[in-house]
């Protein structure tokens, strides 16, 4: 009774803060204690604090039971100047507390993942002492994601969003010394900062434009002023619009700014999975959900960003199609299956693009944390092997795989569940929520939907063609052959996240719409999206088609050790496009970069250096100052300084020269000077 009257009241609502709270202690523990208490401590400590984390987000879930519409935790004044005053305060409402729920129940299970991943993941790399270094970064990447989606205000939304991007650079680039020419990692972690520094621009102007419109950052006076004057304000509210829009596109991996994400692989597998599914890449799409007021308004920008994203996902799924690395299959797919969630968002379908991203976040989780549990099986059979130390091999590649069903049989069957979900084939939670954006685009955009379509064919086929390549058929290397299953602690999340990609529809099934009932509190406008036979009888017949052809290519037939993809000679050079990835980083190699470095040279190499220094500095400043100091040491210190000087001797000399004869030695010339000067004195005082 006592914990019913609490949850009735709100009480929950006081832990808020601790959501942000708990991995910052699990981070600032595992920095004083984590190396020098050993890996199962630090491995404990960051998995027991995200898990906490949980348990406070399902506080907040069932607090909101008895307060829907959400409260405000002000936790301290912040930032008070001239008429800015924003405080650092938590919003716990419908939308923020899904995401509080998705973000510390994914993380919890990839940290926990993790644990087992990375005690293997160290030694392969030769370097176990950063073991707890791995957790601190993941622990501050899940805090400041917390920030992100807990914020009160678009500045401090930007501080979560500034975190997620710091952590991304640190946890691609963690293993910095390694990749191509010892470099690789680091420049792939980069590349992700670069990329999402101009993102990060449009969102800072995007808040210089709202705050001179509005004079306040905080949502809820944003979105009253919105209600009240928007319509007057189309303008600059479209403009704040596109440039919250390109903040999107960098963090969500959007056209044209998705290039760094794919490189993101580079870290370690369970980075990719917390980047990925639950953290960052899902910054974008919450970001415009919760701005649904501004978007609202403005409508030309929200047909762009509905564009955007269905461009998107067709282009990055016919880059998969071509990908024969395992993570980078499915880091293409997640571009994609972004911009369905961005289609969403943009044509007003709210809560279709939410309910995408949760289930997203169960299955891509699923078949990355997959992903890295068939890398390491295989190269536990690369390095049991005779001499499979010393030769170089790739067990990321699914060229050098096969045949893996019979050896990781839990893998296995775990990557088919994610792969079926994904693919969207019921009962699994990716048909729900992909039928649903398709059914939304089918009545708002008939071109979007089209898209959207088709890049749905295609992830079912490029899914088909992964599995097949790499669990059926026969092994095509050693190490694939003695492959071994990983241990209980990997394959356990494995298990759960399985089980959230079956059952994950159940957040808005059709007809029952919780999802849909449970964001309106937050988001106005909502709709319930009705179940459409059409739509989704064609989706689930496409799939299938997609499926059916990739088995005719690589499951009729299976690959063998050297064999060309089937598709190479089908294709040909459209092929050769999606194995390159369209060229589009060679393309801004040469349109930004190539031009960028040549700027820069000229810069340093010409202005700099040669004008700046060699003929500047040298010559004219240089030159100046030499004949200045020359003209002031012979000309003014020796003639000048000097002349007045002697002069003032000569003149003491000469005067000195005269007054001498007045001094003559005798008492009588003395005598007669006073009587002389006594005389004038009193003649001057008697006649004057």
């Amino acid at each position: 009774m006592v914990l019913l009257e609490v949850v009735q009241g709100g009480g929950f609502f006081a832990y808020a803060p601790l959501i942000i709270a708990l991995p910052i202690l699990g981070l600032i523990t595992n920095i004083i204690f984590g190396r020098r208490l050993g890996e199962r401590f630090a491995g404990i400590v960051a998995s027991g604090a995200v898990a906490l984390a949980f348990v406070i987000a399902i506080l907040q879930f069932l607090a909101l039971q008895a307060h829907p519409e959400g409260v405000t935790i002000p936790i301290a004044e912040w930032i008070s100047v001239g008429s800015l005053s924003i405080p650092w305060a938590i919003k716990v409402d419908t939308l923020s507390t899904t995401m509080m729920l998705m973000v510390t129940g994914v993380s919890t299970l990839i940290h926990i993942y993790a644990i087992g991943y990375m005690h293997e993941d160290v030694r392969f790399q030769g370097d176990p002492g950063r073991y707890a270094r791995f957790f601190i970064f993941f622990n501050l990447f899940v805090a400041a994601m917390m920030v992100l989606v807990s914020a009160d205000n678009y500045l401090m939304m930007f501080v979560g969003w500034e975190g997620v991007g710091l952590c991304s650079y640190l946890l691609i680039g963690f293993w910095y010394e390694k990749g191509e020419d010892g470099i690789g990692n680091a420049v792939a972690g980069k590349k992700a900062f670069v990329t999402n520094r101009i993102g990060d621009f449009g969102f800072l102007i995007a808040m210089f434009l709202i705050f001179g419109a509005v004079g306040s950052l905080q949502f809820d006076q944003v979105f009253h002023w919105v209600h009240e004057h928007g319509l007057a304000n189309v303008g600059v509210i479209s403009v704040a619009t596109l440039f919250l829009l390109l903040g999107a596109t960098g963090k969500s991996a959007q056209l044209p700014l998705f290039v760094w994400l794919p490189d993101a692989m580079a870290g370690p597998t369970p980075v990719s999975a917390l980047i990925h599914a639950a953290t960052m890449v899902t910054a974008g799409i919450y970001m415009i959900a919760r701005s649904a007021p501004l978007f609202e308004v403005a409508q030309s920008t929200a047909n762009l960003v509905a564009w955007v994203g269905a461009v998107t996902a067709l282009f990055a799924a016919t880059i998969a199609v071509g990908q024969f690395d395992i993570k980078r299959v499915l880091a293409y797919s997640t571009i994609s299956q972004l911009g369905f969630m961005m289609a969403a968002v943009g044509i007003g379908a709210y809560v279709a693009g939410m309910f995408h991203l949760v289930a997203h976040a169960f299955f891509k989780a699923l078949l990355f944390l997959s992903a890295g549990s068939v890398i390491q099986g295989v190269e536990h059979g690369h390095h049991h092997i005779e001499h499979g130390d010393g030769e170089p091999f790739e067990p990321q590649d699914m060229r050098n795989m096969g045949g893996l069903r019979s050896r990781m049989k839990v893998t296995y069957w775990v990557y088919l569940i994610g792969a079926l979900a994904l693919a969207g084939l019921p009962p699994l939670a990716g048909f729900f929520s992909k039928d649903e954006i398709l059914a939304d685009a089918n009545m708002e955009n008939m071109g979007v939907y089209i898209l959207l379509a088709a890049a749905a064919f295609l992830t079912a086929f490029y899914m088909g063609r992964q599995i097949l390549m790499v669990f059926f058929g026969k092994a095509r290397s050693e190490a694939a052959a003695h492959a071994t299953e990983n241990p209980p602690v990997m394959t356990i999340p494995l298990m759960a996240l399985a089980a959230l990609a079956i059952f994950g529809g159940a957040l808005n099934l059709p007809g029952v719409h919780k999802l849909t009932d449970w964001l309106a509190h937050t988001i106005e406008h909502v709709h319930a999206t009705e179940f459409n036979v059409l739509v989704a009888g064609l989706s689930v017949l496409f799939a299938l088609i997609a499926i059916g052809f990739s088995w005719l290519l690589y499951g009729r037939k299976t690959m063998k050790e050297g064999d060309p993809d089937p598709l190479r000679k089908i294709l040909g050079p459209i092929f050769v496009g999606m194995e390159n990835k369209w060229w589009v980083d060679e393309l801004y190699d040469f349109l930004i970069i190539r031009p960028y470095v040549a700027i820069s040279w000229f810069l340093a190499d010409v202005v700099d250096w040669r004008f700046w220094h060699d003929w500047f500095h040298d010559s004219v400043l240089g030159s100046a100052y030499r004949n200045g100091s020359r003209w002031l040491a012979w000309v003014f210190d020796l003639r000048v300084i000097d002349g007045i000087g002697n002069g003032l001797g000569n003149i003491t000399s000469w005067g000195s020269q005269r007054l001498r004869v007045l001094q003559t030695g005798y008492v009588r010339n003395y005598a007669l000077a006073v009587l002389v000067g006594g005389v004038l004195v009193l003649s001057y005082f008697i006649f004057g």
